[in-house]
């Protein structure tokens, strides 16, 4: 594994930020990305757009949700509304996610990239590396 990590690399695409504490009611509004605002979209899946224009086809959404060992996790959905009614994809890493949104809009990424390190250097959440 390379000592420093990159926005697009492979490796990156491995990477997962889990939160030491779920979003909830008391607290999605700390989670804001531009204009956007976690919302709950399920009980206790969060989402919030990440990339989404009017004018793209492409979206991608944040994604907030509890995994099997108890931990939450942002990970990433894209979203599709060619079917008359919206629909997220099946979730993917928060680096996949990223390297995803890399490819289509590479200064959204580096701004989502800020977000979730702000997070992390809050000491809100912790990358990981995942299989």
């Amino acid at each position: 594994m390379k000592d420093q990590l990159q926005l697009g690399d492979d490796e990156f695409g491995q990477m997962m930020l889990v939160l030491k504490q779920p979003v909830t009611q008391a607290n999605h509004k700390e989670f804001k990305f531009l204009d956007g605002e976690m919302q709950e979209i399920a009980p206790d899946i969060w989402a919030m757009p990440a990339y989404m224009q009017a004018d793209d086809d492409f979206t991608l959404f944040f994604l907030t949700t509890q995994i099997e060992s108890g931990e939450t996790v942002v990970a990433f959905s894209t979203g599709d509304a060619s079917h008359g009614d919206f629909r997220l994809s099946e979730p993917m890493v928060t680096g996949a996610g990223l390297n995803l949104l890399n490819t289509q809009q590479p200064d959204r990424a580096k701004r989502v990239l800020k977000f979730l390190n702000d997070i992390s250097r809050a000491d809100e959440g912790n990358w990981r590396m995942v299989d």
